[in-house]
């Protein structure tokens, strides 16, 4: 597995295929592997004739465990994604990142526009700019001595997804408190990067992917019908909505 050093952050990724590179940035408590291996993202854009760069998030998968929220700040989870790029000489490239991956990718394209050709929201709306990121409740999960002490349905549910990818639940609570960063709608409203905004139809965490469309200049959204924050990830509808959104910028 490849690794390279950020700082004193050792970040794990996968870089397969040839052609016009696109990058994947992971949701929380999942990996590259989990999020975009094992759904066939890889099969299906590596297909598409696309080079494939995956990593793990700080404090994910396979890269470094940091257990201070202050070294989850989005931003600095942003310059991981900058550090890669620069790490395999790509200048530019389509990014796509789910939930948490989702709200990195908006703040890469904010700080640096000049690096993303276009960008995917996948499983974040208007709660991009609108409440601040996972709830709380989802680091208290984390903390609880076993799933059965979680009350909070969505921390059950995140919690039961830790376990289930034997996930380091306190490097994954320090990520919650530390990566709650808010984007203004004025910020929201800069982005001119092309972007497709996926979410779907059962989707109880993402917030209104309308409503975020509507804030940002050149943006779309994609409905994914039927599907939940967990489900729509590897969908056939979100595969293809996105191959025929890079598609139209090639």
């Amino acid at each position: 597995m490849p690794t390279f050093s950020h700082g004193s952050v050792e970040i794990a990724y996968l870089d397969e295929g040839q052609g016009d590179p696109i990058i994947l940035i992971h949701g929380f408590a999942s990996s590259k592997d989990v999020n975009w291996f094992q759904t066939s993202w890889f099969t299906t854009l590596k297909g598409a004739g696309r080079r494939v760069i995956a990593l793990d998030n700080r404090g994910h998968g396979q890269s470094a465990k940091l257990y201070d929220p202050a070294d989850y700040h989005t931003l600095k989870m942003a310059s991981d994604v900058r550090a890669l790029m620069a790490h395999l000489s790509i200048r530019r490239a389509d990014v796509m990142g789910y939930s948490m991956g989702a709200r990195i990718t908006a703040f890469l394209a904010l700080e640096s526009p000049e690096l993303t050709r276009t960008i995917v929201l996948g499983g974040l709306g208007i709660h991009l700019v609108e409440g601040v990121g996972l709830p709380i409740a989802i680091a208290e999960a984390m903390e609880a001595p076993s799933l059965a002490d979680v009350k909070d349905p969505q921390g059950y549910t995140f919690r039961a997804f830790a376990d289930k990818t034997k996930s380091d639940r306190r490097a994954l609570a320090a990520c919650i408190r530390g990566s709650r960063q808010e984007m203004t709608r004025e910020q929201a409203g800069s982005i001119r990067t092309p972007t497709l905004v996926a979410i779907g139809t059962r989707d109880l965490v993402a917030g209104s992917p309308d409503e975020l469309v509507a804030l940002m200049p050149n943006a779309r959204a994609l409905p994914i019908p039927d599907r939940d924050h967990m489900l729509a990830v590897g969908d056939k509808v979100y595969k293809s909505g996105v191959l025929d959104f890079l598609a139209e910028r090639s």
